[in-house]
């Protein structure tokens, strides 16, 4: 079968890693990919929000199966685009309908749904530039720090905790009426600040039941200790050496079951990844987002300890057969390091050439933002270029092996913390 990967980053990396795998995958198209999935693959420059450029291409190179990485195509209808043509309608689509993907295209319908289904989550209210005033005096009422968040798509930067009241009332007024983050916080989700651990849980689901991927915890921050600026992800880890059994079965209780069956009564066509932001306050666990793809960097320590081919596991959700699927895991660790450009999140250059790549031993680079130049060489293309992925027999071990490897790679103003899993 040829399929067709969307996305261009480290998520679609690992994904395209893992789907050649396969022996059911007989040639992978990456739109547009990047200079680590090129490798692999073959990299097609379509964008994957032009759904009518996605159309001549599924039909021009007859795709079998499209596999959405990003979430910005899921926000505007890949699924329903595909399902609603009758030329591509019998081709599945990897990833929830446009409905489905509300539970990250808006953190307002999220909260309706948690709260909805009963699913523990953080109290809180949303509210718009006409109403600011109102949101203003109910940030008075709650104890700091005080937890903003813009509605819609904002690349991960859409969330601010503030320790002041007057600087969180300030924010508010930027989000709403000065739209700091554009139409994404014309609407604004105030919340309770939960204190406690996060961890990142992964399920599958083909919309009638559900497989349990391996958890993961990331590092959002850019400096050691997790401080400074939030970022789309520096390091992950997996397992999460906190989720014992007996917590995994209060998130597939409390959380999991009501969250697909949530969708089932909504009548809300979902068929891909959930995941599941969650912290982990005393011994109980709370949602604190839902996206509707794979996280990133966490695939990159997720997809490594799938043992099970991945091509089976999307053409079972694309039948509604999951449930007679086995998930095989892999039993080590898994850490992975990212490797980012000078000035990330904030400015930074491009066009940085990579060295070291033919040097790494017993670890995986997962490419993220590179591409090719015109000479051939691979270059760096994002503010977050390489993630470095090692397994090992402890968290330990596998983180030490990815910062030996990250020893071979070189960058100009390249730069990493040095302190992913420091508080395992």
């Amino acid at each position: 079968m040829k399929i067709l990967l969307l996305g261009s980053g480290g998520r679609e990396h690992a994904l395209a890693w893992k789907m050649v795998q396969s022996p059911k995958c007989t040639s992978l198209f990456v739109a547009p990919g990047n200079a680590g999935t090129a490798s692999i693959a073959t990299n097609a420059a379509v964008n994957p929000n032009d759904f009518n450029a996605v159309k001549d291409f599924v039909l021009a190179q007859n795709i079998g199966m499209v596999v959405v990485g990003p979430e910005d195509p899921l926000v505007n209808g890949i699924y329903d685009f595909f399902k609603n043509d009758a030329q591509l309608a019998n081709i599945p689509v990897i990833g929830p309908s446009e409905h489905g993907a509300q539970l990250e295209g808006s953190k307002e319908f999220a909260k309706k749904f948690l709260v909805k289904n009963n699913i523990p989550t953080a109290a809180y209210d949303s509210f718009t530039k006409d109403t600011v005033a109102e949101g203003c005096k109910f940030l008075a009422t709650l104890q700091p720090p005080y937890v903003l968040k813009a509605d819609g798509l904002a690349a991960g930067k859409g969330v601010l905790i503030i320790q002041d009241l007057q600087e969180a009332q300030q924010e508010l007024r930027n989000m709403l009426v000065d739209a700091k983050f554009g139409d994404a916080s014309a609407k604004v989700v105030i919340e309770e600040f939960l204190d406690g651990i996060e961890l990142s849980c992964f399920v599958l689901t083909d919309g009638k039941s559900y497989k349990i991927l391996p958890t993961a915890k990331d590092y959002k921050r850019i400096g050691e200790g997790d401080t400074g600026l939030n970022t789309g992800g520096m390091g992950a880890v997996s397992p999460v050496p906190f989720a014992d059994d007996a917590f995994m079965q209060k998130i597939e209780e409390r959380i999991v079951k009501p969250t697909i069956q949530g969708l089932q009564n909504d009548g809300i066509a979902y068929k891909g990844f959930v995941f599941i932001g969650l912290i982990k306050v005393g011994d109980d666990p709370f949602v604190i987002e839902y996206n509707v793809r794979m996280g990133d960097p966490e695939t990159e320590v997720v997809l490594p300890r799938l043992k099970s081919d991945i091509v089976t596991l999307f053409e079972a959700l694309a039948n509604q057969t999951l449930s007679k699927t086995t998930l095989e895991i892999d039993n080590r660790t898994a850490a992975t390091i990212m490797l980012v450009s000078g000035g990330y999140p904030e400015g930074y250059e491009k066009g940085k050439v990579i060295t070291g790549l033919d040097t790494i031993t017993d670890s995986i680079v997962f490419h993220a933002g590179t591409k090719q130049n015109n000479d051939g060489a691979v270059v760096t293309n994002g503010g977050r270029v390489l993630a470095v992925t090692s397994y090992g027999n402890s968290w330990d071990e596998a983180i030490k092996k990815s910062y030996q490897n990250i020893e071979k790679l070189h960058f100009d103003k390249m730069y990493c913390r040095k302190d992913i899993g420091f508080d395992l």
